[in-house]
C-alpha cells in the first residue's frame, strides 16, 4: 500500500501525480504559445494552438519523469516539497538531459517542426533557448505550486 500512498503527506501518490501533469499542462500551455511563433510546422506554416496544447501534454510527461527520477534519487515521493540546492539540481540537470537532445530529435530527425530565424540557438547543440529555458524554470515553479497545495491540504486535515 506505502508504493500507492505518499504517508508524509497523507496524500495518496495518483493524486500527487494528477497534480503534477495538470500544474505542467496549465503552465507549459502559455509557454508552448508564446514561444509558438519561432517555430513553424513541417509545411511551413504557423503552429496551431491545439499542436501547443499537444506539445504541453508532453512538457506534462517530462516533469512526471522529473519527478519519477527525484523520488527514486531521493528516495521519498515529497522529495521537491522544500527543495534545496540538492533537488533544485536534479530538477535543472534532468530538465537539460531530457530536452537538449528531444529536441534535436523534433528539430532535426523527425522534422515535425522547425525553427524561425527569430529563434536564439544554443551554440554547439543548435536547440532553442526557449525551449530550453522553459525546461529549467517551470518545473521548480510547477513543484512549487504543487507542494503548496500538499502542504495546504496537510494543514487542513490537521485541523
Amino acid at each position: 500500500m506505502s508504493r500507492f500512498y505518499d504517508a508524509a503527506s497523507r496524500t495518496p501518490l495518483a493524486t500527487t501525480l494528477a497534480r503534477i501533469f495538470i500544474a505542467a499542462v496549465v503552465f507549459n500551455y502559455p509557454w508552448e504559445r508564446a514561444q509558438s511563433t519561432l517555430y513553424v510546422g513541417r509545411d511551413g506554416t504557423p503552429i496551431p494552438w491545439w499542436q501547443c496544447f499537444s506539445m504541453s501534454l508532453g512538457d506534462g510527461l517530462l516533469v512526471l519523469l522529473i519527478f519519477w527520477i527525484g523520488w527514486m534519487w531521493f528516495g521519498q515521493p515529497g522529495w521537491f516539497e522544500h527543495p534545496g540546492l540538492r533537488e533544485y539540481a536534479l530538477m535543472a540537470v534532468t530538465g537539460l538531459v531530457m530536452i537538449i537532445p528531444l529536441e534535436g530529435i523534433m528539430i532535426y530527425g523527425v522534422e515535425w517542426w522547425s525553427y524561425t530565424t527569430q529563434m536564439p540557438l544554443i551554440p554547439g547543440v543548435a536547440v532553442g533557448v526557449t525551449s530550453v529555458a522553459q525546461m529549467l524554470l517551470l518545473p521548480p515553479l510547477i513543484f512549487r505550486v504543487v507542494a503548496m497545495g500538499r502542504r495546504r491540504k496537510t494543514k487542513e486535515r490537521a485541523s
